[in-house]
């Protein structure tokens, strides 16, 4: 036997009530602490930019309808854990199995891309920006080596949390690359 992570299917809206339900059974010994050892709801940073340029950062589920477990389910006796797993109101089961199958864990690299996105383990912890630009929108530029120039929104990168935009240098027309977070929308 050995750890391994399982994603739990839950109504949306319910993973943190689960959550907290299953660390409350494991308190009262209801649930293995040998066998369920972990358990998260993946979330992630989102920067978001209001419209009047201010910067607010929430954390966003970005499996909404899913929770993480990571378990040592032995070969004998699984289906005791998962019947009590099954039985919280708010879960659906164990994605990939029917209820009368032993749940099959995801794979060490899926769970180790899911936790880093969720910043649980070091790597490439990304924060993502809700983008609220458009081609046109007029923006200044609040950080960076351009700092103070306005211009023209020309193309997003949304992948990439990035715009081009045209501003005025020297009387020309240049197109800068900035990060979502560098700039703000100019009120018309």
């Amino acid at each position: 036997m050995s750890k391994s992570w399982y994603i739990v299917q839950t109504y949306a809206g319910y993973e943190n009530k689960i959550e907290r339900t299953i660390r409350t059974k494991l308190e009262e010994c209801e649930l293995d602490s040998a066998v369920v050892t972990d358990v998260k709801v993946p979330v992630e940073e989102v920067v978001e930019i209001t419209k009047d340029g201010k910067k607010r950062t929430r954390k966003n589920k970005f499996l909404p309808g899913y929770i993480m477990l990571e378990m040592d389910l032995p070969s004998i006796g699984w289906k005791n854990t998962c019947s009590v797993i099954r039985s919280i109101q708010g879960v659906n089961g164990f994605v990939g199995t029917n209820p009368n199958e032993r749940p099959r864990p995801i794979s060490s690299d899926e769970a180790k891309n899911i936790l880093q996105k969720a910043g649980e383990i070091k790597g490439e912890k990304s924060v993502r920006i809700k983008q609220i630009y458009s081609i046109g929108d007029q923006v200044k530029i609040t950080e960076g080596p351009f700092a103070t120039f306005s211009g023209a929104v020309e193309e997003i990168y949304a992948d990439k949390s990035k715009l081009r935009v045209m501003v005025q240098i020297f009387g020309r027309a240049t197109p800068v690359e900035v990060d979502f977070t560098q700039v703000e929308r100019l009120v018309q």
